[in-house]
């Protein structure tokens, strides 16, 4: 009897969750003030900025995306800028709304950061420069901050 109880409980989805593609979307490189930067005392002043996006894909699927400009200036000339643009397609099934949240708006970015670490080094070492290492990124803190800001607004 205790079976036949268990077999008429709806159970919930299960939660799954696949990397199902990883790739560049978009990538950039300019070195405007080459080949004379290379003649001159290497002192940079790194400016980062960085973003994610998430959009809904056909089926269980979203594309998650990281983008960063990083613009290197040298005796206040661009030394050079780069911008890249990291893309996941993630199968997502059987999650809350309020799991889907973090987990695209936090845990995606954060599997997706170390490619676009990588993109971003190799580039900068092909234009003939001391090699660019992102610092890491706490996506969950930033992502706290975008909710907050959300509040925030709404309560306006």
């Amino acid at each position: 009897m205790a079976d036949k109880e268990k077999e008429d409980t709806a159970t919930p989805a299960e939660k799954q969750f696949a990397i199902q593609k990883l790739y560049v979307k978009d990538i950039s490189f300019e070195s405007p003030e080459a080949p004379m930067v290379f003649t001159e005392k290497w002192e940079p002043h790194v400016d980062l900025n960085l973003s994610t996006k998430t959009n809904k894909a056909p089926q269980n699927l979203y594309e998650t995306s990281i983008t960063v400009t990083v613009t290197v200036k040298n005796n206040d000339k661009t030394a050079y800028l780069v911008e890249a643009t990291q893309v996941g397609i993630f199968g997502v099934s059987g999650f809350s709304d309020q799991e889907m949240g973090p987990l695209l708006g936090s845990f995606c970015p954060s599997v997706l950061f170390p490619y676009l670490r990588e993109v971003v080094s190799e580039l900068v070492t092909k234009g003939g420069f001391p090699q660019m290492l992102l610092n890491p990124v706490n996506f969950d803190a930033l992502y706290a901050q975008q909710m907050q800001k959300m509040d925030k607004s709404k309560a306006n």
